[in-house]
């Protein structure tokens, strides 16, 4: 199974991840408690390899701002977690991840026809727009037709569950954050745990 380990914010994390088999290693660069500046995850990504995605989270961003971030980070990946609309998604050149917010199965309508390479499936917003570690009721998309589009599965994940969500939802990818972290701060040996437990189920 593909894992993103997001909102990492040390070289230490990411290079945790990497070694224990995550494809993906989320920045995120919107108003959150994991928010990190581009140069300091310019600095972390150059220590990563090349064929490992770097996915930098946005929210309601304008579309230069965003771009700037790329060239100063080195991200490969941008991921759209705000209300951004689907030809704004369209319009950037490297792969992009779409957020939705999913409460119950009406929500599933908007992404049929979104523009976009990946759509990453999230609980219902908080505070933060995603990263409150809470799950969905996975049984509203497990038999849902996403018409071939690539699903991430993000929201309330842990080593406890992931097995379980893996098998039911079948995504590409999944998308954990505030599951392999100790009182706020990512942790090692959770993230270890974690990529053990959800790799193999692939």
């Amino acid at each position: 199974m593909n894992v993103k380990i997001c909102g990492i914010r040390a070289a230490e994390e990411a290079l945790c991840a990497v070694q224990n088999g995550a494809k993906a290693i989320g920045f995120v660069f919107a108003d959150s408690k994991r928010k990190i500046d581009p140069k300091k995850s310019r600095a972390i990504i150059d220590k990563l390899p090349e064929d490992v995605w770097k996915v930098g989270v946005f929210v309601n961003e304008t579309k230069e701002r965003i771009e700037e971030i790329v060239r100063i980070s080195g991200i490969n990946v941008i991921q759209l977690h705000g209300d951004e609309s689907s030809e704004f998604a369209a319009s950037f050149q490297l792969p992009v991840i779409k957020a939705f917010s999913i409460k119950g199965e009406e929500d599933l309508a908007a992404i049929a026809d979104f523009q976009s390479d990946y759509i990453l499936l999230d609980s219902a917003r908080e505070r933060y727009f995603g990263g409150n570690g809470k799950a969905f009721d996975w049984n509203i998309v497990k038999d849902y037709d996403f018409k071939g589009k690539k699903v991430i599965l993000a929201g309330g994940l842990n080593k406890e569950n992931v097995r379980s969500a893996s098998n039911m939802v079948n995504p590409f990818m999944l998308d954990v954050s505030s599951g392999v972290e100790t009182d706020g701060k990512k942790d090692l040996q959770k993230i270890e745990s974690f990529l053990g437990e959800a790799i193999p189920t692939y």
